[in-house]
């Protein structure tokens, strides 16, 4: 971990300060307990934390199902790899608190590619992959059957609005609260120069609002392997990692904005820690020139 990630680290506060001061002072110490990020980061794989949500109902309950789960298993972890694995070199790195969550969280990443969500889907452990979702635009991948069986097949998508419409608006709350981990690309959309954009705050409001972990992931030399514009990876099997950082969760009193913020430095700087390793330093004096 770098020193800004230990920085910005709620797991990492402080004990509070003054303790030796009032013992000198003849004052009883306040007790050394751990402060609130490092309790709520450390219960995240509490045996409650996977039953504890709403069962859900309706159209809820297919993004839980137990058969469309092992389905995706056998068309992500099986059929897509082999079809990733002859396109490019994929490495993962999972951070270990990542593998013990229980429970839903927010899977935040930067988005280079069409294959993003596959990618990290199939990346990520199963245990906390099983009933992964994400949202996917109502107005394209829901207009026609063959692709909103494939999306909801693929990726358990449901689905999101645009263009003002509201239909299908509160959607992701409700999948969070009834147990079920939901992928975001805070971008917005796929990087059309390589560059990672701002995030949007809906992704930290989201899991301020439910009172959730974020999971920061940086994929590294997806762009590179399959820039904007292209439908297929670029010849060679390029390397591409997916990197999952370990679980955030907001302060006290810390804003959506704020939060967003503190998310995309993560996530920076797990794709930093990484680039040249992956790609090497001549692509990074590229992007620093382009």
């Amino acid at each position: 971990m770098s020193p800004q990630h230990a920085a910005n680290d709620p797991a990492d506060a402080d004990e509070p300060a003054g303790a030796d001061g009032a013992e000198q002072a003849g004052r009883p110490a306040r007790s050394k307990e751990p402060g609130r990020g490092r309790r709520l980061i450390e219960s995240l794989s509490a045996r409650s934390r996977g039953e504890g949500w709403e069962k859900p109902t309706g159209e809820l309950a297919k993004y839980r199902s137990a058969w469309r789960a092992g389905a995706r298993f056998v068309l992500q972890r099986i059929l897509f790899r082999v079809v990733v694995n002859s396109a490019v070199t994929p490495q993962v790195e999972v951070h270990r608190r990542v593998k013990s969550i229980r429970g839903p969280f927010v899977l935040v990443a930067n988005h280079t590619s069409h294959v993003d969500g596959p990618l990290l889907a199939m990346s990520l452990p199963w245990t906390q992959a099983r009933y992964l979702c994400t949202g996917a635009a109502a107005d394209y991948w829901f207009d026609h059957w063959h692709r909103r069986i494939f999306v909801r097949t693929m990726l358990n998508a449901f689905p999101i609005d645009r263009g003002g419409s509201r239909k299908h608006s509160g959607t992701s709350r409700r999948l969070l609260r009834s147990g079920v981990p939901i992928l975001v690309f805070p971008e917005g959309s796929r990087q059309k120069t390589g560059r990672m954009s701002d995030f949007k705050p809906g992704a930290a409001a989201l899991a301020i609002g439910v009172g959730v972990p974020v999971v920061p992931a940086a994929i590294v030399g997806g762009y590179e392997a399959m820039p904007k514009g292209r439908y297929w990876p670029r010849p060679g099997r390029p390397p591409v990692r997916v990197v999952f950082g370990e679980p955030m969760i907001s302060d006290e009193q810390e804003s959506a904005v704020e939060f967003s913020g503190r998310i995309q430095q993560r996530v920076k700087s797990l794709y930093d820690e990484h680039h040249d390793e992956v790609l090497g330093e001549a692509a990074r004096d590229e992007e620093e020139s382009a």
